[in-house]
């Protein structure tokens, strides 16, 4: 069986156990479980902590897992990233009080409170800067306002927590991560199976299938906005002069790709969700 790490709590939970499902695979139902064997599709689930996933996956005692880049790079496992997940991003930055701090090169000598320290570590040395790390499990933008460190290096969104904190932003970007499928060294067999699977999912999400009718006349100045994957499905309909049309496109374009094809004279422009996909 393909032994997959999965993680059992935090932001990659929900979403790594919601994106297994819709590729087909039988998950757990009791958040208590630790392992979780799925013998219809061969495989079997150990659910840990997210900052362990990769230790383990790397010492080839799990074939595979889900965790985040940030996570990965931490370890310094041997386990590499073979597929981006496209969920849980998150971006890492520099940040100290303001005006003290303007490039990276400011941090030479210092005191850097991060949850990361392997991550971060790794970055500065890249850099030539050298640091005193102060590793914190979570919370480290107290760290300058209680003299534990001069700067810190976290986790950013909008910026709005280290700001209330006295914080101000600077330096490059340490890392832009996210949800990541790691491996070990040696590829095991149902990993393929796996990574196309996920894969489907994220077309899934990612893009929509379109019907409308149209025109015959108006059918290829439909298709420069709705050219499709290799191309649209054409159908002949009663009517000679007008043709069904059906396409896939990406979600984030269907309003504008809908505006178009009705300027075209399309009606009967029907947009259906995609529930997998192999392309």
């Amino acid at each position: 069986m393909l032994r997959i790490a999965v993680p059992n709590k935090g932001s990659l939970s929900e979403t790594a156990a919601q994106m297994l499902f819709e590729a087909g695979y039988t998950g757990r139902r009791d958040p208590r479980d630790l392992v979780v064997a799925d013998p219809r599709n061969g495989v079997e689930f150990f659910y840990l902590r997210p900052r362990d996933i990769a230790t383990y996956v790397g010492s080839g005692a799990l074939d595979v897992g889900i965790t985040g880049r940030d996570l990965l790079l931490d370890s310094h496992s041997s386990a590499t990233e073979i597929a981006s997940l496209d969920f849980g991003s998150s971006t890492f930055r520099f940040a100290g009080p303001a005006g003290r701090f303007d490039a990276l090169a400011d941090l030479g000598g210092v005191r850097v409170a991060t949850s990361y320290p392997g991550l971060v570590g790794s970055f500065l040395a890249e850099h030539d800067v050298s640091v005193d790390l102060v590793n914190l499990d979570g919370a480290v933008e107290s760290a300058v306002q209680l003299g534990v460190a001069d700067a810190v290096a976290d986790v950013v969104s909008t910026g709005s927590t280290l700001r209330k904190a006295g914080l101000e932003i600077f330096g490059p970007v340490i890392l832009e991560s996210t949800a990541v499928l790691i491996s070990a060294a040696d590829e095991k067999p149902g990993v393929s199976t796996l990574l196309r699977r996920l894969q489907g999912v994220l077309v899934a999400r990612q893009y929509v299938l379109m019907d409308y009718d149209i025109p015959r006349v108006q059918l290829d100045a439909a298709c420069v906005f709705a050219p499709g994957i290799e191309s649209p499905t054409v159908s002949s309909l009663h009517d000679p002069d007008w043709v069904a049309v059906r396409v896939m496109i990406p979600r984030v374009d269907m309003n504008n790709v809908m505006d178009e094809l009705y300027g075209l004279g399309a009606r009967a422009i029907l947009v259906s969700s995609i529930h997998n996909a192999r392309l």
